[in-house]
């Protein structure tokens, strides 16, 4: 078994940005050599996550909305308390989602459903500078 570790860096927008990271795991695989495996996507961040979605306008749109209703930005954190970084909720988001995802591939292609994108969400209140770990591990 081969283990191959790559990394993508990403500047971000902060306050719920998504960005489409697809081709980018794609790309990463293709040149990994290891025709078949797993892929796993890892963001070590207490503010950001990494899920799968149809990446089009009105379900980015409608995802971004959701978190706004279930975890909004205005409430009293408990965190905010403490640090006074007015980021309470982007941890409290970010632990919702979980941060990494695991695709398995065959012969060098992503397994992905016809409509699934791999995103990355930074749920922090500033725009941030993100490096994820990309680990390839098969054969």
């Amino acid at each position: 078994m081969t283990v191959k570790t790559e990394s993508i860096k990403l500047s971000t927008n902060g306050n719920a940005d998504i960005i489409d990271i697809t081709d980018t795991v794609s790309s990463r695989v293709s040149e990994s050599g290891i025709n078949n495996g797993i892929v796993t996507i890892f963001s070590p961040s207490a503010t950001s996550a990494i899920t799968t979605i149809e990446y089009e306008s009105g379900c980015v749109s409608d995802f971004k909305h959701l978190f706004d209703e279930i975890i909004p930005q205005n409430r009293d954190y408990s965190h905010n308390l403490k640090w006074g970084d007015g980021n309470g909720h982007s941890h409290v988001r970010a632990a919702l989602l979980k941060a990494s995802l695991t695709v398995p591939f065959v012969e060098k292609i992503l397994t992905l459903g016809t409509w699934q994108h791999i995103i990355f969400l930074d749920f922090d209140n500033r725009s941030r500078r993100r490096e994820l770990v990309v680990q390839m591990m098969g054969e």
